[in-house]
């Protein structure tokens, strides 16, 4: 069975030019669920991020299974496009699993790595660092 950042994966490369590939981008992030307007406050804003991100995680399952699920959105196309990307990576994945996994050659495989401007390189480990926080904390939460 593929997986939801597989399949990701493979539109990105049967796309032949960047336009195509920006285009894709922005349409993933229009896929996302609404995000409920109570969320995007202080609290579950990522900071780092030159847009307006949101970030929110939803541990289960007990201290050995522990899972997270994430939903997330943005006020800029191209960063709710990177949001999907990462949700599509992380959520539903361990919290040890979140710690190990390198997005990084995701996206050096697609090709955005190169094709960010720093800005939005920056938010993007903004968004990956809240990310395994929140990971870290809900292990901690499970242990304690």
């Amino acid at each position: 069975m593929t997986s939801k950042i597989d399949s990701i994966i493979e539109d990105f490369e049967l796309l032949d030019n960047w336009d195509d590939r920006y285009r894709y981008l922005i349409e993933l992030g229009r896929a996302l669920p609404p995000f409920p307007e109570e969320q995007r406050s202080d609290r579950f804003k990522v900071q780092g991020c030159a847009s307006q991100v949101w970030l929110v995680s939803e541990p289960a399952g007990g201290a050995d299974d522990l899972r997270l699920a994430f939903h997330g959105d943005s006020d800029a196309h191209i960063v709710r496009g990177l949001v999907a990307i990462l949700l599509a990576f992380y959520s539903d994945r361990t919290a040890r699993d979140i710690l190990a996994a390198d997005p990084g050659a995701v996206f050096a495989r697609i090709g955005l790595k190169d094709h960010l401007t720093p800005q939005r390189s920056n938010g993007l480990r903004s968004m990956v660092e809240r990310i395994r926080a929140d990971a870290r904390a809900a292990l901690e939460g499970a242990a304690a």
